[in-house]
């Protein structure tokens, strides 16, 4: 109740003390797991426990043109590439100590469960768009890489880089009153960080977002090619995105346009921040 939490807080801040829940035996009652803290693994049997085949996931920093790039796959006809879904942060709870039993006489942890659920939110979002596959371009999820590739073993990546200096400067301008230029460098290092690492740990096709915007015909042709997709031209011209609400991805005019417009001017060395050259390095864009 509201009016306990407001006593709970007030006697944290001035006294020193905090009411917790017990349980029965008169421990403090335990906080339910975050979904990215679960133990998992992959499906007993992949046949039987998903209704996805072969989900594309494109892991890409913040800001770094994987609207554009999922607005473009959408436009392929085999190809459903919604807003950022986020179904990884999609828990299961049990109500009950005999739920989490039966769930377990049957063979099912905690995470199975998430699992099921996650296949079945992005499977039916998949049959309402009448496409083949569906592709999710939420950033998050490449910090959860492994779990994602425990729940799809047959899922297939993209991954999208850009030049980092590019990535942190967007991310400063995207909200500059919640983050000064260093706080977003900092910031989206961290996805940065993320991506190269389910990019060591991950078989899939890196494309550059310069490469997409300069020579988007090229880009999309090698990704189709890998996804072992027909050449779709309309991927080119992709139309208005369905879905630009703010908080979903990116919803500016470049986007809005249903054209490719021209990435801006690469940073000069000099103007990289120094938290930056490392990866700038990793992904080529210093020698």
């Amino acid at each position: 109740m509201k009016w306990q939490r407001k006593i709970t807080g007030a006697l944290a801040r001035h006294a020193g003390l905090r009411i917790e829940r017990v349980n029965k035996s008169g421990k403090p009652a335990e906080k339910p797991k975050k979904p990215t803290d679960v133990p998992f693994r992959p499906p007993a049997d992949p046949q039987v426990d998903r209704l996805l085949t072969a989900p594309v996931f494109v892991l890409s920093p913040v800001r770094s043109g994987s609207t554009l790039l999922r607005s473009m796959l959408n436009a392929h006809p085999d190809l459903h590439a919604p807003h950022e879904l986020h179904v990884r942060r999609l828990g299961v709870e049990f109500g009950t100590g005999l739920a989490e039993k039966a769930m377990a006489a049957l063979g099912h942890d905690r995470a199975d469960l998430e699992h099921l659920l996650w296949d079945r939110v992005l499977h039916r979002e998949l049959v309402r768009a009448g496409k083949r596959f569906i592709v999710d371009k939420t950033p998050a999820n490449a910090f959860a890489y492994e779990r994602i590739a425990a729940c799809w073993p047959d899922a297939r990546y993209v991954f999208l880089l850009r030049h980092p200096a590019s990535i942190a400067t967007s991310w400063h301008e995207a909200s500059p009153d919640k983050r000064t230029p260093a706080e977003a460098a900092a910031d989206a290092l961290r996805y940065m960080k993320a991506v190269e690492r389910a990019r060591a740990a991950l078989p899939g096709l890196t494309v550059r977002y310069e490469d997409l915007t300069a020579e988007p015909e090229k880009t999309l042709r090698g990704i189709c090619e890998f996804l072992d997709l027909p050449w779709a031209p309309e991927m080119l011209s992709y139309g208005t995105p369905d879905v630009v609400t703010k908080g979903l991805g990116d919803w500016k005019d470049k986007i809005r346009s249903g054209q490719v417009q021209p990435g801006r001017d690469l940073p000069r060395p000099e103007e990289i921040p120094g938290a930056l050259t490392g990866m700038c390095r990793t992904w080529g864009y210093l020698p």
